[in-house]
C-alpha cells in the first residue's frame, strides 16, 4: 500500500507518520493565537519538524465544535505566507487544512503537497478536481454536520459502520474525480459530530477500517472527548492521547495528527518496537 502526495510517496507498513499541528488562527481550543503571526508559525513548524514530525498541517480556520467559519480572503491571507515562507525551509511534505477549494488550490501553488479535508462529506467536486490536478495528497475525513453544529446531538445507529460505508462511497466519488485511491488517507473524524461514546466506538474498532486498505489518520490530540472521560482540561490530556495513540497504533492506524510531537513520536516507537517482538515464549531445556 501507498500514499502518494505530489513528489513524495509513503510504502506501508513502515513506523507510523506524525503530522504536526500548526493553527494559524485567533480561536483553536488549543493553541489559538500564539501562531498567528507569520514568523511564529514558520518557526513553530521548525520546531515540531525537529521534534520528529514527518508531515506539517497549517490550518487557518479553527473547526472545533461552535467554530464560526472565515471568509475565503481571511483563510488566504492566514496560511499562504506561512506555506510561501516555510516551503523553502523543509524537506517534509506541506498539508493544507482546508475546506475551501481556492485556498487549497493557493496552497498547492505555494508549496503544500496534501489537502486535509474536514469536509469529505462534499457533493460537489471542486476541491476533489484541484488534488487531482495536483496529484496531491488527500485526507478525506469524516463529519456529521458541521463545525458550527456538529455537536449538537450527534445520532447514529452504528457509528462504526456508518464511517465504513461513508468512506467506500467517498473513495468511489473520489475516483470518478479523477483522484485515486493511492492519493488518499482515511480520517474517521474523532470529535467531529460523534459523542463520548460515539469516539470510544470508533476508537475501540478501527481495525475494521483495515478493510479499506488505505491508510488511516487518527487525531486524537487533546480533543473534548478526553476531557468529558476524564474530567480533564487540555493542559492535562496528554497521557490520555498517548494512551489513545499506543492503542490505534496497535489496531492499525498510520497517521496521528497532534499538537505534541515529541511524545507522540517517543510513544509510537516505543509500540512499534513491542509489536516487532515474538510473542511465543521458547520453551525451556529439560
Amino acid at each position: 500500500m501507498i500514499w502518494r502526495c505530489r513528489t513524495f510517496t509513503y510504502s506501508f507498513p513502515r513506523p507510523a507518520l506524525v503530522m504536526g499541528i500548526v493553527n494559524v488562527t485567533p480561536d483553536s481550543f488549543w493553541d489559538g493565537g500564539r501562531y498567528r503571526e507569520r514568523n511564529r508559525a514558520v518557526d513553530h513548524a521548525l520546531e515540531l519538524i525537529g521534534d520528529g514530525a514527518d508531515l506539517v498541517d497549517i490550518g487557518g480556520e479553527s473547526t472545533r465544535p461552535g467554530a464560526q467559519p472565515v471568509s475565503e480572503a481571511e483563510e488566504l491571507e492566514r496560511v499562504i505566507p506561512v506555506i510561501e515562507a516555510l516551503a523553502p525551509k523543509i524537506s517534509v511534505p506541506i498539508s493544507i487544512d482546508t475546506r475551501k477549494p481556492a485556498v487549497a488550490r493557493a496552497a498547492l501553488a505555494a508549496g503544500a503537497s496534501i489537502v486535509n479535508d474536514i469536509e469529505a462529506c462534499r457533493e460537489d467536486s471542486e476541491l476533489w478536481e484541484v488534488v487531482a490536478e495536483a496529484g496531491a495528497g488527500y485526507v478525506a475525513m469524516h463529519m456529521q454536520g458541521e463545525p458550527k453544529t456538529m455537536q449538537h446531538a450527534p445520532s447514529y445507529d452504528d457509528v462504526a459502520g456508518t464511517v465504513l460505508s461513508f468512506f467506500r462511497d467517498r473513495l468511489t466519488r473520489l475516483k470518478a474525480a479523477g483522484v485515486e485511491a493511492a492519493q488518499v488517507v482515511l480520517d474517521p473524524g474523532i470529535g467531529f459530530g460523534k459523542s463520548l461514546a460515539h469516539n470510544l466506538d470508533l476508537i475501540a474498532r478501527l481495525s475494521e477500517f483495515n478493510t479499506l486498505e488505505r491508510p488511516v489518520l487518527l487525531g486524537i490530540s487533546r480533543k473534548s472527548f478526553l476531557g468529558a472521560l476524564l474530567g480533564a482540561e487540555p493542559s492535562n490530556r496528554l497521557a490520555a492521547g498517548l494512551a489513545c495513540t499506543d492503542w490505534a497504533r496497535r489496531e492499525g492506524v498510520m497517521l496521528f495528527r497532534t499538537h505534541d510531537v515529541a511524545p507522540t513520536v517517543q510513544a509510537l516507537r516505543m509500540t512499534e518496537a513491542l509489536m516487532s517482538r515474538p510473542r511465543t515464549s521458547t520453551p525451556p531445556r529439560s
